[in-house]
């Protein structure tokens, strides 16, 4: 029988997506080669060793891979020779193989205790090993600094952040305090402030209330389903306010900070899209006039999504007691906001008014 502990824990596999993040930049595709009539987990259990027969079995059945561009939920699905298989979801490696090795991975600590580590996740860094990122990872480097997350599902892990997005995460150093993390989660208690560096002018306050589903044409993109739900699109809401208005050769540009009511995966970067706001640098979504994004980008010379999480409060598991932490952005990010004339960066503007974080 699963405790109730075990059955929280678990639950992180069914938090939002960008609760607990998603590096879809590199999910693994296949061309099938050497198999004939075989089952499509076997198949896949032979490609991947590193990830286990049961996990792959529940991605297909979650509707989480695709043979030669359908979606397919059988795992006795069978395959031949020359199929293309790709995945719609990160396949993360079994904990016995990804807990291991520890790894001294640059991260900065904005805080701990007994209970939490709140970080500081620099551009470029993955949170958690996966197929293509086996290594190299924060939850690799937080094994090196704290041993004792080996004995912590996921070495403390309750959400994540993209690749190329910065900024605050909390992670957990007891069981206790996963288990009350995860429930924060899912109780949206956990508020996080983000800021983004878009093209185009924003709306001094605005909310974006439109589903979020995989885009069909594109197994790493994500797009707006508005007025459906289903499969593809799972609601989503992004609020949203503007701070500052700058140009680039001629050009409109807005620093947006946004609050999340929903997590799903690449939320605010295609919520802000839908906008006409792309963000500045971001390689996946370029909006619908994608040559002056390119022309903007190279002008402020930032080719990574200009994405930070810059706030936290979180209710402390231990004490009871509202906690929040502030970081300015990366030095990449304070130029180019300098450069647009924005700032202070330095300081936690206070956006959402009468609202505690």
């Amino acid at each position: 029988m699963t405790s109730s502990c075990e059955k929280e824990l678990s639950d992180y596999n069914g938090l939002p997506e960008e609760e607990r993040g998603a590096d879809d930049d590199n999910l693994p595709s296949f061309t099938v080669e050497g198999f004939w009539g075989e089952r499509l987990d076997k198949v896949l259990a032979s490609l991947m060793p590193d990830v286990s027969r049961a996990r792959l079995q529940k991605l297909i059945e979650e509707g989480s891979v695709e043979v030669n561009g359908e979606v397919v939920q059988k795992v006795r699905q069978k395959v031949s020779e020359g199929d293309e298989i790709s995945l719609l979801e990160e396949p993360h490696l079994d904990e016995s193989l990804a807990f291991t090795p520890e790894e001294d991975v640059d991260f900065e600590v904005k805080y701990e205790d007994d209970t939490i580590i709140v970080v500081n996740k620099p551009a470029g860094l993955v949170v958690h090993p996966g197929a293509g990122n086996p290594g190299g990872t924060l939850l690799n480097g937080l094994l090196w600094r704290y041993p004792e997350l080996k004995d912590v599902p996921r070495a403390g892990i309750v959400h994540r952040l993209d690749r190329d997005t910065t900024g605050l995460m909390v992670v957990a150093r007891t069981l206790a305090a996963q288990t009350n993390l995860v429930r924060q989660l899912q109780e949206r208690s956990v508020k996080r402030e983000y800021w983004a560096i878009t093209l185009g002018s924003a709306a001094p306050d605005f909310i974006v209330d439109t589903p979020i589903g995989r885009d069909p044409k594109s197994r790493i993109r994500f797009k707006c389903f508005p007025g459906s739900t289903g499969v593809r699109a799972k609601p989503a809401r992004t609020r949203a306010r503007c701070v500052g208005w700058s140009s680039v050769d001629g050009l409109p540009v807005s620093w947006v900070a946004c609050r999340l009511d929903t997590g799903r995966t690449h939320q605010i970067r295609v919520h802000l899209t839908s906008e006409d706001l792309p963000l500045i640098g971001d390689q996946l979504y370029r909006g619908r006039a994608p040559g002056l994004t390119v022309k903007i980008e190279n002008l402020l010379e930032f080719h990574r999504q200009a994405l930070h999480a810059s706030r936290l409060g979180l209710i402390h598991p231990a004490t009871g007691e509202y906690m929040e932490w502030f970081v300015p952005p990366e030095e990449d990010m304070i130029c180019l906001m300098e450069d647009l004339g924005f700032g202070p960066w330095n300081v936690p503007v206070t956006v959402f008014e009468n609202e505690r974080l």
